[in-house]
């Protein structure tokens, strides 16, 4: 298996690209390309000499930077990293791609280049978070933030069939993003969605308040990406503050921080299961391809980890898997008019 990393994506980059394409290399046992620039990535891969076996370099003139408007930097930077990752999965050479840069010009590349699966008309950014029941699933978290009805449930297919075949849940939970649980709840987007939804032949239980996407409640959040994103990014901050808040308390006495040493395995439980980066990077699902994003701040463990949930898409054969659930519900749509 051959996977094409984006070296040059990320707030850390090319260095913790480097040293993350490293650790998976020797883990997983897959094959890596970097695409970026090759003199700035040769000079990471001097310090793992006898470790970069099996490592390629394509070399990328441009960068796609992150304040870069998405059509326009895909239009203009044909030799982008971005974009000639993007075009290894295309022309077959790589099983995946990773990009830790840029979100919009990967998704904007990646439909444009990759196209569709069939019956999925917008792609959508699924995320694995952290809930009291073990993990839960939420998409769109910043793919297409002005949704259709349509795009939501096909949203949701997508995520009944990622959570069967890759978490192995039998029959997931899938709510819908909204402000009460009550049918009546939300705008008239939220409320034709809803429709869509509860006549569909999957496990829909109905709307899913803000608490619900941590409580365990369902094991799939449906949203658009305007809503999903926001939600993202409160969840984000909110544990960097809860962290903040927990650090300065342990300094205030001695006594506090005598009771840290106790406590220390228990927090650091805590903040494993609260970190990004041990759940790898975000699947970009719906595009005829497996595309993965990983967080503008990935460290070496996410860029590792986010190599691995790619491996795992292309081994379980995700997108055939879902192609399959949307001709089986299509079917039985048609069946019961």
């Amino acid at each position: 298996m051959k996977i094409a990393v984006d070296a040059m994506g990320g707030d850390y980059a090319p260095k913790v690209v480097v040293d993350g394409a490293i650790q998976a290399k020797k883990a997983y046992g897959v094959d890596i390309i970097l695409v970026g620039q090759k003199d700035a990535i040769e000079r990471e891969l001097v310090r793992y000499k006898k470790d970069s076996s099996g490592i390629e370099i394509l070399d990328a003139l441009e960068v796609i930077k992150m304040n870069e408007s998405a059509a326009t930097s895909v239009r203009k930077k044909r030799h982008s990293s971005i974009v000639l990752g993007i075009d290894l999965l295309k022309q077959k050479k790589a099983d995946g791609f990773i990009s830790a840069g840029n979100t919009g010009a990967v998704v904007c590349a990646a439909t444009l280049s990759l196209g569709l699966l069939p019956g999925i008309e917008r792609p959508g950014i699924s995320i694995l978070v952290p809930t009291l029941q073990g993990v839960g699933f939420i998409i769109d978290v910043g793919a297409n933030i002005d949704a259709k009805p349509i795009h939501l449930l096909q949203y949701a297919i997508m995520a009944d069939s990622y959570l069967r075949n890759i978490l192995n849940i039998d029959n997931p939970r899938i709510g819908l993003l909204n402000i009460g649980e009550e049918e009546s709840k939300g705008t008239d987007f939220l409320k034709q969605t809803y429709q869509l939804l509860e006549n569909a032949d999957f496990n829909f239980i109905g709307n899913a308040e803000a608490k619900d996407m941590f409580s365990g409640k369902c094991d799939a959040v449906v949203c658009d990406g305007f809503v999903g994103n926001i939600s993202l990014k409160v969840m984000e901050s909110a544990i960097e503050v809860i962290i903040g808040f927990l650090r300065r308390e342990f300094k205030r006495s001695f006594l506090a921080k005598l009771g840290l040493l106790f406590i220390r395995p228990s927090l650091m439980r805590f903040k494993k299961s609260l970190d990004y980066s041990e759940y790898g990077g975000a699947p970009l699902l719906g595009i005829d391809g497996v595309v993965i994003i990983g967080h503008g701040r990935s460290d070496a463990k996410a860029i590792k980890n986010a190599i691995r949930v790619a491996k795992q898409e292309v081994e379980l054969k995700v997108n055939e898997k879902i192609v399959d659930r949307v001709r089986q519900l299509k079917t039985k749509y048609e069946e019961n008019k």
